[in-house]
C-alpha cells in the first residue's frame, strides 16, 4: 500500500497518490484534470492557478495540514508583485506536494470551462418592481425657506409622485448636493420600497433625466453552480445570463460534506461564506461586462438557495442543519443591504431579498419553484422535481401541496463517475446504443452532430472528446438497459452474455466501452459497474422522495410530471422513466420547466406582490422530512432496480420494451446494483 500523499482535485473529484515534491500541475496532468498551462511550467502565464484547502475533509478521507504544499517561492512572489494573485491562490507549476492535499481548480484555470446551462426561460411577468426610477424637479434653496436639499427632494417626490416619505444613506447624502446642482435641480432618483418597508429608500441619484436603465440580479445559488440573470427592472427583459461553479465544492461536493467541514474545522463556515460571496462579486462584474452596463446600475438582487447555501450565504453557522431536528436560524424571507453581505461590486446601496425557506432541508429554491410553477393552482395532480445535487420535490393541486428534499448527490452532475466531468465543451451529453449491434453513437457539447455523422470530427477538432457529463451518463445507463447490456439489478454483462466486445472485464465486474482514443494519448471513456451504482443511488433517492409524497397524498399515480432545473431540461423524459428516476406517468405528460428556481427568483425580482404571495404559500405547504421517514429506506431499496423492483411502470411499457436478462449466474462473487452476492456454500 502506497505511503505517498493523496491529492484530491475539485470540482472534478479526481484523486491519486504522488511522491513528495511532485508539482501540482504534473499531478493534474497525470490524472487528466482540466488545469490550463501554456508556458511550460515556468510561472509566466499564470494559467495554472489553484486554491489549496486545509483542514478536515471527511468526504475525501483526508486531513490537510498547513504544510501540505511547498512554501511560497520566488517565482510566485515575482508574479504576485507584477500582476497579483488572489489571496490563497498558488501557481500549480510551482507548488509541489508535501502531504495529503485538496486542490480546487477555479473556472478561469480550466481549459474546458463549465457550461452553466441555466438560461432564463421566456416568461410573462407583470412588472411591479420594488425599485423604480423617478424624474423630479426640485425646488431651489431659498434664504427665506431654510430647508435642506434632502427635505426638498422628499417634498418633490411627495408632490410629483405621491411617495409620502423617503430616507437616504450617508453615502447617498454625500453626492446629493453636487448632483442636484449639476442637474440644475432636475434629477432622476432610484427609489426602493420593499413590501414590508414603512418608508421608501433612495438608493441612487443622477443629474437630469437618467436613460441608462436600472437593473437587478436574480441569482439561483445552488450546491454545484451559481446562475445569475441580469434583468431590466423597467421592462423585465433578461439582458444577460451567466454562471459559474460554486467554489464551495472544494470543501465538499454535497451539502452534508460542507456541514461536516464546518463542524470539524473551526472557522470553516466563514471560509465557505467568504468563498461564495467572492464568487458572487466576480459573477456580478462579469455579467455586467457581458451586458455592457455599469455594475453600479445593479440596485437589487434576489437570491434563491437551499437551506445550507442560505446559511452560508448569510454567514450563519449551518451545523444545526446537519442533525435532527434540522433547525433553521430563520425560515422567514430576508431583506437587507448588499453591503452587509460584503457584496461590493454592485451598487453600494443595492438591496437584497432572499425568499423564505420551507423547512430545514427544503429551501428558498423550492419556494421559488413553487412561485414559478404554482402547483397549488393546478387542477390535476402534478409532481415537480427540481433535479440537482440536492433535489427539491413538490406534489400538489388546488387542495394541497407537499414538499420534500432528497439527497441525490453529485452523480447527476457528472461527479463520482469514472469518466465523468462537468458540462463543458467536449463532454458527451447525448448517447444512443443500437439494440442489435450494441454500438454507440453520441453528441458532445459544442457540436450539433452525432459521432457517426459527416463533419463531426471537424466540429470537435478544437475541444476533442474529454469525458461524459451528467445528462450523458443518465442516457448511457438507460440506453444500456434498453439494449440489454444491463440487467434489472444494474449488473453489466460480459462480452459473451451481451454479444458485444464493448463489454470489457474490469476487475471482478465489467464495463461498457463508449469511446477509446488512448492509443493517441486521449481518454478512454467507459461506463463502469461503479458508475452504475452511483447513478442507482442518486435515482433511488429521487424516486423515494417522490413516493413519500405520494404516500402522504394516498395516491399511486400522478397526472403529470414536471422536471425542473438545468439537468431536468437536458435529459429526455424517456430516459428518466427507463431509469426509474421518477414515478410512472404518460410520457406526453412529462415536461421540462427549465430553471424554474431561477424563474421564480426573476418573478420575485420584478413583482413585489409575488414576494408577499410566496411568503403566504410557503406557510401552507406541508413539509415531509425524508431523513426521519421509515418508508424512505423501503422505497429507496426497491428503486435500486432499473426501472424499479415493485412498480410495473405500465405507461413506460407502452413506449419501450426492456429486456429481462440476468447476468448473475451465481458463479462466484459479483458486484451489481444491489450490492455483493456471495457464492453459497454447499
Amino acid at each position: 500500500m502506497t505511503t505517498d500523499p493523496l491529492v484530491v482535485f475539485t470540482p472534478s473529484g479526481k484523486r491519486g497518490h504522488f511522491p513528495v515534491g511532485t508539482p501540482i500541475l504534473t499531478a493534474a496532468r497525470q490524472l487528466g484534470v482540466d488545469l490550463d498551462s501554456v508556458c511550460g511550467g515556468r510561472g509566466i502565464c499564470s494559467k495554472c492557478q489553484i486554491t489549496p484547502s486545509y483542514g478536515e475533509f471527511p468526504k475525501h478521507g483526508v486531513t490537510v495540514s498547513e504544510d501540505a504544499l511547498s512554501e511560497w517561492n520566488a517565482v510566485e512572489q515575482r508574479y504576485d508583485d507584477k500582476r497579483g494573485l488572489k489571496p490563497g491562490r498558488r501557481l500549480g507549476c510551482q507548488a509541489s506536494v508535501q502531504g495529503d492535499v485538496v486542490i480546487d481548480v477555479p473556472p478561469e484555470s480550466q481549459v474546458h470551462r463549465q457550461v452553466v446551462r441555466k438560461a432564463a426561460a421566456a416568461r410573462a411577468i407583470t412588472m411591479d418592481p420594488a425599485t423604480r426610477l423617478y424624474f423630479v424637479v426640485v425646488e431651489e434653496p431659498d434664504m427665506h425657506s431654510p430647508t435642506g436639499d434632502l427635505e426638498r427632494l422628499e417634498r418633490a417626490l411627495r408632490e410629483q409622485w405621491k411617495i409620502e416619505a423617503v430616507t437616504a444613506d450617508l453615502s447617498l447624502m454625500s453626492k446629493l448636493q453636487p448632483v442636484l446642482r449639476k442637474g440644475k435641480w432636475e434629477v432622476t432618483v432610484a427609489v426602493h420600497k420593499g413590501h414590508k418597508d414603512p418608508v421608501a429608500r433612495i438608493v441612487e441619484i443622477w443629474p437630469g433625466l437618467h436613460e441608462g436603465g436600472l437593473f437587478g440580479l436574480a441569482i439561483d445559488l445552488g450546491s454545484t453552480t451559481v446562475a445569475a440573470h441580469l434583468t431590466d427592472l423597467e421592462t423585465g427583459e433578461v439582458k444577460a445570463s451567466s454562471g459559474l461553479m460554486n467554489p464551495q465544492i472544494r470543501f465538499g461536493e454535497d451539502l452534508m460534506s460542507r456541514v461536516s467541514y464546518a463542524m470539524m474545522n473551526p472557522g470553516g463556515d466563514q471560509e465557505m461564506t467568504k468563498a461564495v460571496r467572492e464568487a458572487i462579486n466576480d459573477l456580478t462584474t462579469s455579467i455586467a461586462e457581458e451586458a455592457g452596463i455599469d455594475a453600479s446600475l445593479i440596485v437589487e438582487t434576489v437570491f434563491v438557495c437551499n437551506p445550507v447555501m442560505h446559511h452560508l450565504l448569510l454567514g450563519l453557522d449551518p451545523v444545526e442543519l446537519g442533525q435532527a431536528p434540522f433547525a433553521l436560524a430563520t425560515s422567514e424571507s430576508m431583506s437587507l443591504p448588499a453591503r452587509e453581505m460584503d457584496l461590493t461590486t454592485m451598487n453600494p446601496r443595492a438591496q437584497i431579498y432572499i425568499l423564505p425557506c420551507i423547512a430545514g432541508h427544503v429551501g428558498a429554491d423550492c419556494a421559488a419553484v413553487a412561485l414559478s410553477e404554482e402547483p397549488g393552482k393546478s387542477e390535476d395532480l402534478v409532481l415537480i422535481v427540481d433535479v440537482g445535487t440536492n433535489a427539491e420535490i413538490l406534489l400538489g393541486n388546488t387542495s394541497r401541496v407537499l414538499a420534500c428534499s432528497s439527497p441525490t448527490g453529485p452523480a447527476f452532475e457528472g461527479a463520482q463517475i469514472s469518466s465523468g466531468q462537468r458540462a463543458a465543451p467536449g463532454a458527451i451529453e447525448r448517447i444512443e446504443i443500437d439494440p442489435v449491434t450494441k454500438e454507440p453513437r453520441f453528441r458532445v457539447i459544442g457540436s450539433e452532430k452525432w459521432s457517426n455523422e459527416d463533419g463531426f470530427d471537424q466540429d470537435i477538432a478544437t475541444t476533442g472528446i474529454t469525458g461524459i457529463c451528467g445528462s450523458g451518463i443518465i442516457e448511457a445507463v438507460a440506453e444500456m438497459r434498453i439494449a440489454g447490456l444491463l440487467d434489472e439489478s444494474g449488473l453489466i454483462g460480459s462480452a459473451e452474455q451481451t454479444g458485444t466486445p464493448r463489454c470489457v472485464p474490469e476487475g471482478r465486474t465489467h464495463a461498457y466501452l463508449i469511446y477509446d482514443s488512448s492509443a493517441e494519448g486521449g481518454p478512454r471513456i467507459t461506463v463502469t459497474q461503479g458508475d452504475i451504482r452511483a447513478i442507482q443511488l442518486a435515482k433511488s433517492a429521487l424516486y423515494a422522495g417522490a413516493r413519500l409524497l405520494m404516500d402522504e397524498m394516498e395516491v399511486d399515480r400522478v397526472d403529470r410530471v414536471v422536471l425542473a432545473g438545468a439537468f431536468g431540461a437536458h435529459i429526455s423524459t424517456k430516459h428518466a422513466m427507463v431509469l426509474g428516476m421518477i414515478p410512472d406517468a404518460p410520457l406526453d405528460k412529462v415536461s421540462s420547466a427549465g430553471n424554474a428556481a431561477g424563474t421564480g427568483a426573476r418573478i420575485a425580482l420584478c413583482n413585489i406582490g409575488s414576494r408577499a404571495e410566496i411568503e403566504r404559500v410557503v406557510r401552507e405547504i406541508t413539509k415531509i422530512e425524508t431523513a426521519i421517514e421509515p418508508k424512505f429506506q423501503d422505497h429507496f431499496v426497491a428503486a435500486n432496480a432499473i426501472p424499479h423492483k415493485t412498480d410495473p411502470f405500465p405507461e413506460l411499457a407502452q413506449v419501450v420494451t426492456l429486456p429481462a436478462p440476468s447476468f448473475n449466474t451465481g458463479g462466484g462473487e459479483t458486484e451489481a446494483g444491489g450490492g455483493r452476492r456471495r457464492r453459497r456454500r454447499s
